[in-house]
């Protein structure tokens, strides 16, 4: 009897032996490490490489597919592009080994945000959005409700982030309902750090429709509202409470309630200083200087914008801190009648920014609307050859000045003179369209079912005739489709639409002709060039994309066909139109 206790014994000890020498992780300490892991991505981002790497040591390759994307991301928040690059090409690797399965499509889904995360980070935001629409789309084939409401949010947030924040609002006021009523589908760890995240994006929304919206400071007070709601719910997520308190601290600038913004700066410049976190501590700081600047309070700015210059020098990192202080500095300088610091200070700003132009776009709007100027760069300029002139008056300079105004002149004329025609034949589209966004409201629009009398009816399909009712149900579907922007995807062709609203090519061809009076290629391609016409009426960022960027971004197989089919609707090509707003 005691042999077979010890021979049950011994198999024992060596089935556990073996399990932990193939690297087997248990179900439950999968799903434990995930959960840090998530955690983590508000926190200690070395902790979470850290979980990434207890699960590398798995031999199952859903455990190993999940570590390489998360640990993807991970690395991108620190910035290593090519670290986060070859770890998603693993993951994907690993999953593909996965058998097929309502798993393997779950995990699919989670790999699609990490990526458009991982985008999101590298402001490539047309990316970030394909990645999301992609994974809601699997969310929704297994109805896994608390992913989809993930995708949504971050939809919401490239909405922000491309200017259409009444959008914005609209979808995250809809998770924060969600999320409310479904309380009890969330760990209490997993609902405060959902609604902290809901609730600081909200307050983002709000704070950006502010500035398009100057007059409606009642937007100040929602955004400082949810700002103050994120504080709340982000007591166990550090970085979540930093950043709701930055932009609260925002927020009481923009009111006048300097006491108040003042105290939240140092708070965080003296958190920042004691964890030896320089990224936050050269925010703080640069937000105490900016502050000061507002009150006119010159000499104390100067002393807090200096300290985001010394991290910069012992990291020699440019960022947006950094041009944001040479420019308030070259201002203030300007103010005090130094002309060789505030030349000085406008030619780092300029220099900075020629060499990183690319990196900071997006972030030139958020500036240009916190500092209340149309074009910083074109005032940094005026700085600099103001006194340039005036610091090299004695080295006979004045002639080289009178000669560059003139020959700017002449090429500002030149330059009217060229772009005269391309204005014309813009003027009247782009007034129809600015005048249609005025009208439209969020959640007001009202879906139109065109009439025949309003659309010319080719001949294509013309001895097919299907009952009118089922007509106008065909088009609603079809419009409903379009509020949804689902001719963005690549793949919405005739027989991608027809399967969406559940009928048949035929029936669908027929419709698109006798309703709108255009085969359905020529009504895809319309409703694509309109969107790109009116995000480059509406948002300065989309303006500066490459043509390739914008094809992809709408769904356009290459920049050839997405070009010839723009000139086409406007007579210009996109870059003309473009630079030409």
């Amino acid at each position: 009897m005691r042999l077979i206790i010890s021979f049950f014994f011994l198999l024992l000890i060596y089935s556990s032996g073996a399990a932990q020498t193939t690297g087997e992780l248990t179900e439950q300490k999968y799903l434990e490490l995930q959960d840090k892991i998530r955690f983590s991505i508000n926190g200690n981002l070395d902790d979470g490489l850290n979980y990434v790497r207890q699960l590398q040591k798995s031999k199952n390759v859903k455990h190993l597919a999940f570590a390489y994307g998360a640990g993807s991301y991970l690395y991108q928040l620190k910035n290593n592009n090519s670290k986060s690059d070859e770890f998603y090409t693993e993951s994907i690797e690993y999953w593909n080994k996965m058998p097929e399965s309502k798993e393997k499509i779950s995990l699919r889904a989670y790999l699609y945000n990490f990526r458009g995360l991982t985008e999101w980070k590298r402001k490539n935001y047309s990316k970030a959005l394909t990645n999301y629409q992609e994974g809601i789309q699997l969310s929704s084939q297994i109805n896994d409700v608390i992913q989809i409401v993930k995708f949504k949010s971050n939809i919401a947030l490239v909405n922000e982030k491309v200017g259409n924040y009444r959008l914005s609002i609209k979808y995250l006021r809809q998770n924060n309902d969600f999320l409310d009523k479904n309380e009890n589908l969330y760990e209490k760890d997993q609902f405060q750090n959902n609604k902290s995240n809901i609730n600081n994006n909200l307050g983002n929304a709000y704070e950006g429709y502010y500035m398009k919206n100057r007059n409606r400071v009642d937007l100040l007070d929602s955004a400082e509202y949810f700002y103050k709601k994120a504080i709340t719910y982000s007591q166990n997520f550090v970085d979540n409470t930093i950043n709701a308190k930055l932009s609260l601290g925002n927020i009481y600038v923009f009111k006048e309630d300097f006491e108040n913004a003042e105290k939240i700066y140092f708070d965080i410049a003296i958190y920042a200083k004691q964890n030896n976190n320089e990224n936050y501590f050269q925010i703080a700081n640069f937000n105490l200087g900016d502050l000061y600047f507002s009150q006119k309070k010159y000499d104390k700015a100067l002393v807090f914008l200096k300290k985001v210059d010394s991290v910069k020098a012992k990291n020699n990192i440019i960022d947006n801190s950094y041009f944001k202080s040479n420019y308030i500095q070259a201002k203030i300088y300007s103010a005090k009648n130094e002309p060789e610091l505030a030349y000085k200070h406008s030619k780092l700003y300029l220099d900075s920014y020629e060499k990183y132009e690319g990196n900071i776009r997006d972030e030139a709007l958020e500036v240009n609307y916190k500092l209340g100027t149309a074009d910083l760069s074109e005032e940094m300029v005026a700085v600099q050859e103001k006194y340039k002139y005036e610091v090299f008056w004695n080295k006979a300079l004045k002639i080289f000045y009178v000669i560059l105004v003139v020959g700017i002149v002449f090429f500002l004329v030149k330059n009217i003179r060229d772009k005269n025609k391309a204005h014309k034949k813009m003027n009247a589209l782009i007034e129809e369209f600015k005048a249609n966004l005025e009208k439209k409201e969020i959640g007001k629009e009202e879906i139109k079912v065109p009439q025949l009398e309003e659309i010319h009816f080719k001949k294509e399909n013309a001895n097919l005739s299907i009952d009118e009712s089922k007509e106008n149900k065909i088009v609603e579907k079809l419009l409903a489709l379009e509020e949804k922007l689902e001719y963005l995807n690549p793949d919405f062709t005739l027989s991608y639409a027809a399967k969406k609203i559940k009928t048949n090519t035929t029936y669908l061809s027929y419709v698109v002709n006798k309703r709108f009076g255009k085969s359905f290629g020529e009504y895809s391609n319309e409703l694509k060039i309109n969107y790109v016409i009116n995000q480059m009426i509406t948002n300065h960022l989309y303006r500066k994309y490459s043509t390739q960027a914008i094809a992809e971004s709408v769904g356009f197989k290459n920049a050839v066909s997405f070009a010839k089919s723009f000139r086409k609707r406007t007579g210009v090509s996109p870059a003309q139109f473009a630079n030409n707003i």
